[in-house]
């Protein structure tokens, strides 16, 4: 797997120290210092990617608060022996899911995603792994993203249009369509997969 390039993991480090210092900071200048930090670690993002300044800024530098990786909720749902996917905008497939909204929990969040994104009702009834995307997924992000793959069980529904996603579809491993790989990897398929078929499944961790 692509790893991100040692350059853009000083500059992440760098706007995270930043972002801490101007947090806990108290002193005036210290907090001059850090956001000059920030502001450094932006122009070196930008220089290096061939961004805007103010793009990379608003990518970049708009988070608050001590650093913490992103939560990124994948839902496997499955039918006999094949699991859902959901067609994306570009026409690849990916499982279902998205960003952990703030006011809800990973497993209500794993659940509404499948709800939008498919038409589905379901239960989140077992995590299958946690891992660190930039471990897995291609390409790299300048954020840290923890990827949470869930265990479904079907309910009812049936896909509905909506604006994120144009079909969905139940695949064997075999017969995999065009992965979004940013999102979801035919190994992380695999991987549920394998969760679905044990007795026993204990999370993997990165």
């Amino acid at each position: 797997m692509e790893r991100r390039p040692q350059w853009l993991e000083w500059i992440v480090e760098l706007q995270a120290l930043a972002q801490a210092g101007l947090e806990y900071g108290r002193d005036k200048y210290d907090l001059e210092r850090y956001e000059r930090i920030r502001e450094i670690s932006a122009e070196m993002l930008a220089g290096q990617a061939g961004l805007p300044l103010e793009t990379v800024k608003g990518l970049f530098c708009n988070e608050t608060g001590y650093q913490t990786p992103k939560l990124d909720t994948r839902a496997a749902i499955f039918q006999g022996d094949k699991i859902l996917l959901v067609q994306e905008s570009d026409g690849r497939w990916s499982l279902p899911g998205g960003w952990v909204d703030v006011n809800v929990s990973v497993g209500e969040n794993t659940v509404k995603e499948v709800r939008e994104e498919a038409g589905l009702d379901v239960t989140a009834d077992l995590v299958i792994a946690l891992q660190d995307r930039n471990r897995h997924n291609a390409p790299p992000s300048i954020y840290g993203i923890c990827k949470v793959f869930v265990l479904c069980s079907l309910l009812g529904g049936s896909f509905q249009p909506n604006l994120e996603t144009l079909d969905s579809g139940y695949f064997a491993l075999d017969e995999l369509p065009e992965l979004a790989v940013e999102k979801t990897t035919a190994e992380q398929i695999s991987m549920c997969f394998d969760a679905y078929h044990a007795d026993r499944w204990t999370t993997l961790l990165d």
